[in-house]
């Protein structure tokens, strides 16, 4: 038997009881785990990181745990973005040894844009050109890229400004050892300062006490798992997972600004930047309530948007549909308005406010890395602001 075995699997060392058992077993069917990724910030789940064994033996390019943990996140109806650990060796083979999983995702009925594939374990010199070749491949199926136990792992860090991953996870090992460690503790550091250079996310894995959670937000990061966040059997069914993590008081200047536009932020109609003015009228006839499109490019980061009412009274004109239904809609898209997702609701209605024709259409939310995360009606931050103003006698 052959396969890809995690590195946080529980495997006996060889020479240890039960080794020779466990190279010879076949198991009735993969254990799976379920562990939440959590936003810090929001202390909601963000996403799901599904492990599931693979086959045992010595083949590194078997996929075969990253194709259970697919079927296991279908079985249990896992509708989160998921996070699944795929071997380095896999993606440095090619696409060939990759149709599984494919087939898995495409069974499950899940798009490679919500799943964040982790690659994991060494890189040997010689197969640089293969994996990077390989990432692309995967990227331009849909998937996000990331890289695994990073500080332990065998991997040149100038991949990572060439790949440009979504995420880059810390090592299990370097998280385990903070704040007890200093010098683990500033590797761990430096990484968290190089991901924000080149615009990627930080997971810190395995947080089992205040004091680690402590220095991983004192470095910024705002992605992390383990024991502390939720108990280890944790499905998805759970839900929502709440973080005691305490927050800071707000300065008066920030009281004055209002919450955050994440607060306010509405599930955005989102299609590719090259979409024809057909389906931009298809997307609005499938639902009344929505009031703006927004044409993202392959990474979902915003390219344009298309108000409501503006574009289908264009489209209504004399020949509107004629002429243009076939043709990109960005032709007669505006420019998308952004605002980072901790912009004060008063900062966002400033912006609005910059061009007199636009001063209603959607605000579009971004995150860190410039992803779209949402819209928020500037009417909505209107009423919140008219109603938490004193009244005036």
């Amino acid at each position: 038997m052959s396969g890809y075995i995690p590195a946080w699997s529980a495997v006996p060392a060889a020479g240890s009881p039960g080794y020779e058992d466990a190279q010879t077993r076949v198991p009735s069917g993969p254990a799976v785990s379920f562990t939440p990724v959590v936003d810090l910030d929001s202390g909601g789940v963000i996403a799901v990181q599904v492990t599931a064994e693979g086959r045992y033996g010595a083949d590194p390019a078997d996929i075969t745990a990253t194709v259970n943990a697919v079927q296991a996140a279908t079985d249990e109806e896992a509708r989160l973005p998921l996070v699944l650990s795929i071997p380095a060796a896999a993606v440095v083979a090619g696409s060939g040894g990759l149709a599984p999983l494919h087939e898995a995702m495409r069974a499950g009925g899940r798009r490679p844009r919500e799943v964040i594939l982790v690659i994991e374990g060494d890189l040997h010199v010689a197969d640089r050109g293969h994996l990077m070749a390989g990432v692309d491949g995967l990227r331009a199926a849909g998937y996000l890229m990331a890289f695994g136990s990073l500080g332990v792992t065998h991997l040149p860090l100038d991949i990572l400004a060439d790949t440009s991953p979504y995420v880059i996870v810390i090592s299990p090992q370097l998280v385990d050892r903070i704040p007890r460690d200093n010098r683990r503790g500033a590797l761990a550091e430096s990484m968290v300062t190089m991901a924000r250079g080149i615009g990627a996310h930080v997971l810190a894995p395995g947080i089992r006490d205040e004091s680690q959670l402590g220095a991983i937000r004192g470095w910024g990061i705002r992605l992390a798992q383990g024991p502390l966040l939720a108990p280890h059997d944790w499905k998805p069914s759970h839900g929502r997972v709440h973080v005691p993590v305490p927050i800071p008081e707000a300065t008066p200047m920030a009281a004055l600004l209002g919450p955050r536009v994440q607060e306010f932020l509405l599930p955005a109609m989102t299609l590719a930047q090259s979409a024809s003015a057909e389906d931009v009228v298809n997307a609005f006839g499938s639902e009344s309530s929505i009031t703006s499109v927004v044409l993202v490019d392959e990474y979902q980061r915003p390219q344009s948007m298309i108000d409501r009412s503006r574009f289908l009274l264009f489209m209504a004109g004399a020949y509107g549909h004629a002429l243009h239904a076939r043709k990109p809609a960005h032709r007669i898209a505006d420019s998308a308005r952004l605002v980072p997702k901790t912009t004060p609701a008063i900062a966002a209605m400033q912006l609005a406010g910059r061009e007199s024709e636009r001063v209603y259409d959607d605000l579009v939310v971004v995150d860190e890395v410039g992803r779209c995360l949402g819209i928020v009606h500037v009417s909505d931050l209107i009423r919140h602001v008219a109603n938490t103003q004193p009244a005036k006698v």
